[in-house]
Order: structure tokens, then sequence, then C-alpha cells
């Protein structure tokens, strides 16, 4: 988006602007046979999580990559992006933050999903710090799974309100720093506690010595998961209902 959420005269606007962000692929050149949405984090935008396209393209050469912009110019710096506000951190402020987001989010990616003629099957998300938030907030609350979420230095927020609003159990990756100076690395176990709880298919990964960061260990279990959860998704893979319901998994 040009205007980043500026009303009148350039005056900071509180309205969520309509999604829209950079984009790559698919490699191959012919049509998307999957959608990766990448999730940018408080501050940055969606040119900082485009930079993992040509990365994963080169194993996933029919995946069509994009990056949003989030809805909100952040309230902690006089640059970038913002899903919602950090400026209190209770449960209740968080999840009501990303309430407010969580509309925008899933008109972006249905419209995305429209242009390309793919399904949530074909579908993950990947998230780094605010934007796992979001991805986690926003894909078990779908009426439909995603192939897989993606996680890296991010938090489940207010996960005693997630048993009376899950909706959907898509396959889930967590990826955490064990130096985090940002996001505790704690809460990586106490998300997959909670998803763990609610039949979420979950695994995780400690990241050792690595702070708020993605690293190439990091990256590399996120591919393989990518493909494992699309690999499951296609026609021929095993079947959804029994993914969806099935018993967690943890590493």
């Amino acid at each position: 988006m040009d205007d980043f959420g500026q009303g009148p005269a350039g005056v900071m606007s509180d309205q969520p602007t309509r999604l829209d962000g950079p984009r790559s692929g698919p490699a191959s050149g012919g049509a998307a046979k999957q959608l990766i949405v990448l999730l940018h984090g408080l501050g940055a935008d969606g040119n900082d999580l485009i930079s993992l396209a040509p990365i994963l393209d080169q194993v996933l050469p029919d995946a069509a990559f994009v990056s949003p912009h989030a809805p909100f110019p952040c309230d902690m710096a006089p640059f970038g992006r913002q899903w919602f506000s950090l400026q209190e951190r209770s449960p209740e402020a968080m999840y009501a933050g990303a309430e407010r987001a969580r509309g925008s989010l899933v008109a972006f990616l249905e419209q995305e999903l429209a242009q390309h003629g793919l399904g949530p099957r074909q579908l993950a998300l990947v998230g780094f710090s605010q934007g796992t938030m979001m991805s986690l907030h926003t894909a078990l609350r779908m009426t439909e799974p995603v192939a897989a979420i993606v996680g890296f230095s991010g938090l489940l927020i207010a996960p005693e309100r997630l048993k009376d609003d899950i909706a959907v159990r898509p396959p889930v990756l967590l990826v955490h720093g064990s130096a985090d100076e940002v996001v505790p690395a704690l809460s990586m176990p106490a998300a997959e506690l909670a998803l763990s709880e609610l039949s979420v298919p979950v695994k995780s990964l400690l990241c050792p010595g690595l702070g708020h960061s993605i690293d190439e260990e990091g990256l590399r279990a996120g591919l393989r998961f990518l493909m494992e959860g699309f690999s499951a998704a296609a026609p021929g893979g095993p079947e959804a209902t029994a993914r969806d319901s099935g018993p967690p998994s943890s590493s």
C-alpha cells in the first residue's frame, strides 16, 4: 500500500489498511500450486520477510510468496508497521488487538487464494515474532485448516481463550532462540503445551544461543515442515480429517 494507513494531510489513521505487500514466484514460471504468506514482526514491513522467498523457492519452485505489510503504523517507532499495539501487553489487550487485525488478514488470505485458484490446504503461514502471533491466532480460527504454520520467535496469544475459539487444527512448527532477548524462549514450550492440550499437531525446535532472529538451522527445519505439510495436504496424501483431529506430535 502506498498510503500505509495515513489519512488526510498525512495524519496517521487508526483504521486498518487493506493489506498488500511484495510478492515473489513461482520460481518455476508456471501457475502457483502452493501459496506461502510471510508475516513480519513489529516495526518491520513486508519487505523484511520476502527475502526468504529466494531460499524457500529452491525447494518449493511452484510456490507463490507474498509478504503483506501489517495494517497499522507502528506506535512505538517513527517507521514500520504493526499488527497490533504492544504498548499494553496484557493477554486481554493482545487478544483484542489480534482480533482487530484478524479480519483484515483473513480477507487478504481469501483474496490471494482466489487469485491463484487455490484452497486453504495449499496455503502455509510463516511468521516471525508478532507475525507468528498473528499466524497462530488467525489460522486456528479459520473455517478450513491450512497446510502448515511455521512460527519463529513468537508466542501464543491468550491460550486460555483458544479452547473456546479453536475451529481447526493445522500442523504447527515453533522455532525459538534460547537467547531471545525480545520474546522469551519459555514462550515456546508454553505455546507447545497449550496447543498439544487442544490436540493441535505441534513440533518445536530450540536454537541454542540464538537471539531474536532466524538462523540456518531453523530455516531448514521450517522448509522441511512446509514440504511435509504441503505433501500431506496434496491429493493422495494422508486424510486431512485424520491429520486435523489426530494425536499431537512433538519433538
